[in-house]
């Protein structure tokens, strides 16, 4: 009669029990995505600060015309990329693995996007075009940027995975959402847009790699106001560094069929943008168009 009695009331308690300990692991994880984006922007706007106030080489040496000829730094670049990697390393949770290759793959992609940005030579255009100058024997800078991202996501693949071939699949999602993020590069603001619209699922899952996902959209935001006024640019190695470390955290918490999945998906994408002006695609598709020009300077007048 005792058990029978309190058999419900233990059923509420534990159930009680159950749902606070619900509540507690979203807060937790709210929190935590929040800290990493927080610990992603601080740094990367430290780092920045840091490189205005004395730029390596002069100021001159980073100094670009964007598309409509408004004088930008390419500065903006190298501190995304030094704030994903400084963030790897200090946000608290992440595996040991993770934190090598989120930092590796920021490192080593942004290292030689900047390498492309400083350097650019060639008159090949495209991952197309510069595989096939590499083929006659012409090495642009744009095929030493592939060359060396693919070796920098093959790296992050080793890192994350044991498998042969999930280290090979994650090296590709690593490398192809690096590329990817930098086909968006075209206008101000897009790439960080794009790369938090196509990663926003990472964040909101509950798992660890998520955390990285977080800094890395931090990171990029925390330079969104100069990007999107035109006073800074990301350039390949910014958006380079950003892609690269998306695609860590996706890669890292990715089955084998889902490594597949966004390997196929972002070479269709590469694929695409040889074929076709996502600028031109945006620009004709209202509600892209509306996001894509939203928090720009006016009057911009893309087309």
């Amino acid at each position: 009669m005792f058990t029978s009695t309190n058999r419900p009331a233990a059923s509420r308690s534990a159930a009680r029990a159950l749902r606070a300990g619900s509540v507690e692991r979203v807060v937790g994880g709210v929190g935590g995505v929040v800290a990493a984006a927080g610990v992603g922007a601080v740094a990367t706007r430290g780092a920045y600060r840091l490189l205005n106030a004395r730029p390596p080489g002069g100021r001159e040496r980073w100094i670009r015309k964007n598309n409509r000829g408004r004088e930008v730094t390419l500065l903006e670049g190298p501190a995304v990329a030094a704030g994903i990697a400084a963030a790897s390393l200090l946000v608290p949770g992440l595996p040991g693995t993770l934190r090598l290759a989120g930092c590796g793959a920021a490192l080593g992609a942004g290292a030689v996007g900047l390498y492309d940005d400083l350097n650019e030579r060639g008159a090949a255009k495209g991952f197309r075009g510069h595989l096939s100058a590499l083929a006659r024997g012409e090495v642009t800078t744009g095929a030493v940027k592939i060359l060396g991202i693919g070796a920098t996501g093959l790296a992050a693949g080793v890192a994350l995975r044991r498998d042969p071939v999930d280290r090979v699949l994650a090296g590709l999602v690593v490398a192809g959402a690096a590329n990817v993020v930098n086909l968006f590069d075209l206008r101000p603001g897009r790439a960080t847009k794009a790369a938090a619209i196509g990663a926003a699922g990472g964040v909101l899952r509950e798992s660890r790699s998520g955390l990285l996902t977080a800094a890395a959209l931090g990171a990029a935001a925390a330079l969104l106001p100069e990007d999107l006024g035109e006073r800074a640019m990301l350039g390949d190695c910014g958006a380079n560094a950003l892609g690269a470390a998306l695609g860590v955290a996706a890669a890292a918490r990715a089955s084998r069929p889902g490594l597949v999945g966004l390997a196929a998906a972002l070479a269709a994408l590469t694929a695409a943008s040889e074929k076709v002006s996502f600028t031109k695609v945006i620009a004709a598709t209202p509600p892209l168009r509306a996001l894509d020009e939203w928090g720009r300077v006016p009057n911009r007048g893309d087309t």
